[in-house]
């Protein structure tokens, strides 16, 4: 981990070791990380208390529901992660975005985007 990484505990995980912080990022109190399909977290992303990043879900096929399916979540830099949203398996949150607070968010996030809702629509655009 970068020196500049900040993490309020407390913090929970599933595994631990398929999570790859790159640098100035914060993550605040109460997160829980289920990282078995791998989450990657770029450069300057702000993660609010109580964010849910969930790479594993299970089949919908009723004789196949009790394995699981794990696809990768990545957090694109300068990212702003709200209080209390959830990331599903597979997305990609885009560079500069924001997911509002209670935010799920089932689809990937095009770069300096806002969205939020359940599940998470296109709020706006943001300008710099």
């Amino acid at each position: 981990m970068d020196g500049t990484f900040e993490l309020l505990p407390p913090f929970y995980t599933d595994y631990g070791q398929n999570i790859r912080v790159i640098k100035e990022v914060f993550i605040n109190q109460g997160c829980t990380f289920m990282d078995r399909g791998g989450i990657t977290i770029e450069d300057h992303v702000l993660i609010a208390p109580k964010v849910n990043l969930v790479t594993t879900n299970h089949p919908i096929t009723p004789s196949q529901r009790r394995s699981t399916l794990s696809h990768p979540i990545v957090i694109k830099k300068g990212a702003w992660i709200g209080i209390g949203a959830t990331i599903l398996p597979g997305i990609t949150v885009g560079e500069n975005s924001i997911v509002t607070a209670g935010a799920v968010v089932t689809k990937d996030v095009a770069a300096n985007t806002i969205v939020g809702g359940m599940p998470a629509k296109v709020i706006r655009t943001i300008e710099e």
